[in-house]
């Protein structure tokens, strides 16, 4: 049975499919290869050793498909730009402004990208002292809804607009950074699978690889956000291959599990990244945001 579940999820985790179960069976592959460890446990036991070796020969696949997490890159060594980043998943607007304005006060952060930003969200965060923080702001909230989405910024932005071909709010934007050239930032949120169909979900995951595409070869870029999809999902890997890294990986952090945070469980799926086309982590942390059903993070990236 272990041999079993493992090749589903290996099958899940190299399959651009365009099927409900299959893309949720892909958040979970990690889990999946500890029924295979148990499996390849038991056959040793009772010495059934062709089990235990096709045991094994599906657990060193899944090592090397999610070893790249697990080795950090050579950091260059510069004294560049460093910005830091903080993502936010509000839950509805649910969770508490005071303890996402604190989070941001607290790390010193440069810029914060907001997802599921209501009305009632941005009063909370402005009497929590958000706007203080950050003076200069680009904010699409939803009076209702989990679509609208912001950008707060420490530093002067443009250019800022909606990225079009989405249900929930992604934006772009400009931060004009002193002494160096300016760094496109992209908040983003494609659609969530479990909600929408498929093809929805690829769709949008599809048009998101395009607009990263569009904008790698223009210069220094992050991209922060609710990408509603793991490292496990082809689709999410696709997005690097348009020319960029996930922060976690650069620092060999390996997977980073975001959500959910509010089920009494420890969270079990990464959806929540921060991405670089040129830029290096310097570090990554996940932060609690309490009200949320999502982790946030908070990622220092520098740029020669």
């Amino acid at each position: 049975m272990g041999i079993v579940t493992g090749l589903v999820g290996l099958g899940a985790f190299y399959t651009d499919t365009r099927v409900n179960v299959l893309i949720g069976l892909a958040s979970f592959v990690p889990l999946m290869f500890l029924a295979v460890a148990v499996g390849a446990l038991v056959a040793l036991i009772g010495r059934r050793w062709i089990l235990a070796g096709v045991s094994a020969v599906v657990l060193a696949v899944g090592a090397f498909s999610y070893a790249p997490l697990y080795v950090a890159d050579a950091a260059p060594n510069s004294d560049g730009v460093r910005l830091r980043v903080m993502q936010a998943n509000l839950m509805v607007g649910q969770a508490d402004p005071t303890a996402v304005a604190g989070q941001a006060r607290e790390n010193s952060v440069d810029v914060v990208t907001v997802q599921e930003l209501t009305d009632e969200a941005v009063i909370g965060l402005r009497n929590a002292g958000m706007e203080q923080l950050f003076p200069y702001r680009y904010l699409r909230p939803y009076a209702g809804g989990g679509g609208g989405a912001g950008i707060y910024s420490r530093l002067p932005i443009s250019d800022s607009r909606e990225l079009d071909g989405y249900g929930p709010v992604n934006l772009a934007t400009k931060v004009e950074v002193p002494d160096f050239e300016p760094i496109s930032l992209l908040a983003v949120h494609p659609v969530a699978a479990y909600i929408t169909p498929a093809d929805t979900w690829t769709a949008e995951l599809d048009t998101l690889r395009d607009d990263l595409a569009a904008v790698a070869g223009t210069g220094p870029v992050i991209v922060s956000g609710d990408f509603n999809t793991t490292y496990s999902h082809k689709k999410f890997r696709n997005l690097l291959d348009a020319g960029y890294s996930d922060a976690a990986a650069q620092l060999g952090k390996g997977l980073i599990p975001t959500y959910p945070t509010d089920k009494g469980t420890p969270a079990v799926v990464g959806i929540d990244h921060i991405l670089t086309n040129s830029g290096h982590a310097r570090s990554l942390e996940r932060i609690d945001l309490p009200g949320s059903d999502h982790h946030g993070l908070i990622g220092e990236i520098e740029f020669s």
